[in-house]
């Protein structure tokens, strides 16, 4: 499967959009109101994800790329939405939950972790990515094989970030912040700092990027859990059909050739005991 990018479709204005019945919400973007939710048959589809997390959802120049991005193209080709109906836009974390409520995009795919709090404001397609907590480290760099080596090593993470503040009460490890993770990779290439934390498939998109390419690796060793899921809104009746598109996926090895085509340079493969996952019982 060839990695497929999207042209970016320009938008004015959040109030000029069209609520649907199942409609969510993306970030920053506004859709031009050709959003609907009825599948097959419908104007279009407004898809949130992610602009800066190489790997997984980034924009390059008037397009998106990235795992999410293609899973999400997959997903809304299956549902019967062509190339010129798909409209992506930015889904910020702190407002993921708002712009599906506000009915501002259909789906989000956007490294969307499942959680019982966010499921009181809206349902999941999914998981259709389990990812764990990991730790970035430079590539000739053997004296960091776990958490457990992290002793009185440089952890790097962004200001206020509570995992990698867990990871240094439980495991050591002398923790500075910085205001993006990627300053962190910058710090980390440079030898100001021993290691980066965060989701794995995050860390692999940073260490496929081309300027660091053969610099940095993923350790491999994950110490927590994330399930990824398609953020729906309430109401939304294809949810039990996107399970069943994503159950195919990784059945027929599209979600294979995905995740290698994005995060592949990186050597990175998904955690065997955590993928694939079952997707099913978030809807509703």
């Amino acid at each position: 499967m060839q990695k497929s990018t999207y042209r970016l479709v320009a938008v004015l204005a959040a109030g000029a959009l069209a609520l649907s019945a199942c409609g969510g919400d993306d970030g920053d973007g506004d859709s031009d109101g050709d959003s609907t939710a009825g599948g097959e048959g419908g104007d279009g589809i407004t898809i949130g994800i992610k602009i800066d997390q190489p790997g997984l959802g980034e924009q390059d120049g008037s397009d998106y790329v990235g795992m999410d991005v293609d899973i999400a193209r997959h997903v809304a080709e299956e549902l019967g939405y062509t190339e010129d109906q798909i409209t992506f836009r930015e889904a910020p974390s702190p407002q993921r939950e708002d712009l599906l409520e506000t009915g501002q995009v259909d789906i989000i795919f956007a490294t969307y972790s499942i959680t019982t709090e966010r499921e009181e404001r809206v349902q999941f397609a999914g998981p259709y990515f389990v990812a764990g907590q990991d730790l970035l480290v430079r590539a000739d760099d053997d004296s960091i094989t776990g958490p457990e080596d992290l002793g009185d090593k440089i952890l790097c993470s962004v200001t206020g970030s509570t995992s990698a503040a867990n990871v240094k009460d439980e495991y050591g490890g002398n923790l500075q912040e910085y205001a993006s993770y990627s300053e962190c990779v910058e710090m980390l290439v440079n030898g100001t700092v021993d290691t980066l934390t965060t989701d794995d498939t995050i860390l692999a998109g940073y260490a496929a990027q081309e300027q660091f390419a053969g610099q940095l690796k993923v350790v491999g060793q994950v110490f927590s859990e994330e399930n990824y899921g398609a953020g729906m809104q309430r109401g939304d009746d294809r949810c039990e059909k996107v399970n069943e598109i994503l159950t195919a996926m990784w059945e027929d090895g599209t979600m294979d050739q995905i995740i290698e085509d994005n995060l592949g340079p990186a050597n990175y493969t998904p955690n065997a005991d955590l993928n694939p996952p079952t997707p099913g019982g978030h809807c509703g």
